[in-house]
């Protein structure tokens, strides 16, 4: 590991879908020592700005959606499920979701070189600054690939422990680059791009609200210092369907961080591609709402209360998240396309719509942000902690002054108002289906689901290919360890795989 071409330093060391062992021990390609290499702080900076790139694109195209596949929120379409056996079973929940799913496989690969390429960075920076930027991503992959995997290797240059660690390791490990991020991030940034001491702020919140109990770190007053200090840094916009207009500035007041796309090949996110309907993906060669089914709304996300759904009358947020009317702007109503599938004009997500792309490009090139982290979000995680903490008043209080307020257009009906007698238990009932109303599509329902222990019962319930399977069980709260990394891995082997499996 003491040896690095120019070549992988300038494409930020190459970041091809490999595992972190095969990585970690490529083979040097000239005698240029990588104590030679990154003696140059411009180097780093170079390595750093091909991280923010590789990160960001694991949230780019199919592979940005395949974890909220399989949830109470999410379903494939139709055709997507007959289309691939391997993707399907993300919601079936089936025998073809084990350690040779090519489609789990593929993300937990993606993640590994930017992990280890941060790492590299970390050891080598020279500036608190830089280590903080390369800290705070290595930070979030960790933090991601642990709650949806469960223990896993910990990649430290000067510690490095390629076999998995216990969870009291890792989450620790996580905690310390978000410490030393707080410390050392900038307040403010001019390029949207690098996170602020707020986004390192809010996001050790979560880390401190979302750790597995058994991994000794869950703490919800030290979750609400650091929501406390970074709540004050942002506001919510008025308007919640704002925020998905791609026609305005994206990067509001409310948003701490957002991954940063554009309708241009290739800063397009293709969101539009994969989350609109089929049956207005090609009509005259104007592509309105088009897209390919791949994830769609569940029952449960997209029909109101009096129908057995979430949604109150007179939330704004229901037709700003969802698409329920195809009409073209002609007047025309699509057809079902050739597939036959019922659910291609059944609603459909809107939130990735990019208003730009209609009739002049196609959906392929949408390009609005996507949020990783916004003001909405972390009041939420707030009440939580308050309700956890025996709060619940209080809880209730920012709920309803806040996120449902604004839902509600600034003024929150009397018949919506959550009440001050809530009960701890039915705070953490209506918070879970608050937050689907709020962050629905936004990628953090699986998590969600698995730190409130409500993953199996939930999917079951409303999940539809989950239910017709009937297979889901406990052990499919962490998904499989892959196949192709217990082959490459030397340290990590078939006893290691996650039970179930």
């Amino acid at each position: 590991m003491k040896n690095i071409s120019l070549a992988i330093l300038y494409t930020a060391i190459l970041f091809i879908n490999v595992s972190c062992s095969e990585f970690l021990v490529e083979e040097p390609k000239t005698q240029l020592t990588e104590e030679q290499v990154y003696s140059d702080e411009e180097n780093i900076r170079l390595l750093i700005s091909g991280l923010y790139l590789q990160w960001r694109n694991t949230k780019q195209d199919r592979g940005g959606f395949m974890f909220n596949l399989g949830t109470d929120e999410a379903k494939q379409g139709g055709q997507q499920v007959q289309e691939n056996n391997v993707q399907a079973a993300l919601d079936k929940y089936n025998g073809a979701l084990n350690p040779a799913n090519s489609s789990l496989a593929e993300q937990w690969s993606k993640r590994w070189p930017v992990v280890s390429a941060a790492a590299k960075a970390i050891y080598y920076a020279q500036s608190d600054e830089l280590k903080a930027q390369a800290a705070f991503i290595r930070a979030t992959l960790n933090f991601e690939l642990a709650m949806l995997w469960g223990p896993i290797p910990i990649i430290d240059i000067e510690n490095l422990q390629e076999s998995r660690q216990p969870l009291k390791d890792v989450f620790e490990f996580i905690v310390a680059d978000l410490e030393f991020a707080v410390e050392h991030l900038n307040d403010t940034e001019e390029d949207p791009k690098i996170p602020t001491k707020g986004a390192a702020e809010a996001l050790l919140g979560k880390v401190y609200l979302y750790a597995p109990i058994e991994s000794e770190v869950r703490d919800y007053q030290k979750a609400i210092t650091y929501f406390d200090k970074a709540i004050p840094r942002y506001g919510l916009v008025d308007n919640y369907a704002d925020l998905f207009n791609t026609t305005i500035n994206q990067n509001t007041s409310e948003s701490i961080y957002a991954f940063q796309f554009v309708n241009i090949y290739p800063d397009n996110n293709m969101a539009q591609h994969h989350a609109g309907s089929r049956a207005v993906a090609d009509v005259d060669n104007n592509t309105y709402f088009g897209g390919y089914d791949l994830i769609l709304p569940t029952a449960y996300y997209h029909k109101d209360i009096d129908e057995g759904g979430i949604w109150e009358p007179g939330d704004a947020r229901k037709w700003a998240s969802i698409r329920y009317d195809f009409t073209l702007p002609d007047g025309r109503v699509p057809s079902i396309t050739w597939t036959g599938q019922q659910d291609e004009l059944e609603p459909h997500t809107k939130k990735f719509e990019d208003s730009r792309t209609q009739g002049v490009q196609n959906f392929w090139y949408s390009g609005g942000l996507i949020y990783y982290l916004r003001l909405a979000d972390i009041l939420l995680c707030k009440a939580e902690c308050m309700n956890e903490l025996g709060r619940t008043a209080e809880a209730v209080q920012l709920v309803n002054s806040t996120v449902r307020t604004r839902a509600f257009g600034g003024s929150l009906p009397a018949e919506y108002t959550w009440s001050s007698s809530m009960s701890q238990s039915e705070f953490r009932d209506n918070i879970l289906d608050e937050r689907m109303r709020e962050l629905g599509f936004e990628g953090w329902r699986r998590m969600d689901l698995i730190r409130t222990g409500s993953l199996v019962e939930l999917v079951t319930e409303r999940n539809p290919w989950a239910q017709a399977s009937g297979t889901m069980a406990a052990y499919h709260n962490l998904y499989p360890i892959p196949e192709s990394e217990i082959k490459q891995n030397e340290l990590i082997n078939e006893e290691d795989q996650n039970p179930g499996y």
